[in-house]
């Protein structure tokens, strides 16, 4: 009879997995992509280099899982924060500033994922995430033009545009530095959410008021 693993084991396996996944993003944190390497994620983790080959059987494989992992959990948090908005409009501000808030609260992650370079290998998981990202802003998009709260316009090209904005504007290399200043932090994430709304047809005044009531003061 085939060995069966109990659903201890299975779990017991989930957690180690999810364990060195969690080392691995800490050290991307800590020092980007190139930090991560197999040895040191294992000494993070608490267990043999041995038994990280055996989840994950090159950096690459475990790059690629960190990208898919962090990708999720961002998707979700602009999801949830859109789902409690009052009506589409405010969903659209409320996907955008959650996804310039955590990104920049996490910034050398957020750059580590999204675009350092590393390998050819992870760069389509990454496209996979700015599709992502680009196809949630877009479902909000077309909601906000179908609610009549938005000017007609080609959805499916505003949202990766959006999205590219986001990204340079808060991240990329050219992007102001607020470390630990929390205002500036605040008033860089008011700006891009701003700066936003206005590129999709929001009049100033309505702007202010979503940025306003979607990013916290």
């Amino acid at each position: 009879m085939p060995y069966r693993r109990t659903d201890n084991v299975v779990r017991r396996l989930a957690a180690r997995e999810q364990t060195i996944l969690e080392a691995a993003t800490e050290m991307a944190a800590e020092g980007g992509m190139g930090a991560v390497q197999i040895a040191d994620v294992a000494k993070r983790a608490g267990i043999a280099a041995g038994t990280v080959y055996r989840y994950f059987p090159s950096k690459t494989d475990l790059v690629a899982e960190l990208v898919a992992a962090v990708a999720g959990r961002e998707l979700e948090a602009m999801k949830a924060a859109a789902a409690a908005a009052p009506g589409p409009l405010s969903a659209l501000a409320a996907s955008i500033a959650t996804f310039a808030a955590r990104s920049l609260a996490e910034r050398r992650l957020a750059w580590a994922v999204i675009a350092e370079p590393i390998d050819a290998a992870v760069d389509a998981m990454r496209l996979d995430f700015r599709q992502s990202l680009a196809s949630e802003l877009e479902t909000r998009i077309r909601a906000a033009i179908d609610g009549k709260l938005l000017p007609e316009q080609d959805a499916r090209a505003a949202a990766p545009a959006i999205v590219g904005a986001l990204m340079e504007g808060l991240l990329g290399p050219l992007a102001p530095s607020h470390d630990g200043d929390a205002a500036g932090s605040r008033e860089a994430v008011q700006g891009a959410t701003l700066l936003a709304l206005r590129a999709l047809g929001v009049f100033d005044a309505r702007a202010r008021g979503l940025v306003a009531q979607c990013v916290l003061p």
